[in-house]
């Protein structure tokens, strides 16, 4: 009988990109013009689906006038 994993203890990237967005009246599609992607990279990344890189983080860190820490944070 195969023995059960252990439960990995990962560090998960996540972001409060929308709460910031929001903040700032901003759209999506208006975000994603600011900083030279599409939509659905804000949309992904807002979900979790994608992690930005660090270019893009900083990007958009300065987008939204927020810290990266404000912005990225480990779970």
């Amino acid at each position: 009988m195969p023995k059960e994993k252990e439960p990995k203890n990962e560090l998960i990237l996540r972001n409060r990109l929308k709460e910031a967005r929001a903040e700032q009246n901003l759209s999506q599609s208006q975000l994603a013009e600011m900083v030279g992607v599409s939509r659905n990279t804000i949309s992904s990344i807002e979900t979790g689906q994608f992690n930005p890189t660090a270019k893009l983080a900083l990007i958009l860190c300065i987008a939204l006038d927020k810290k990266f820490e404000d912005l990225f944070y480990f779970d």
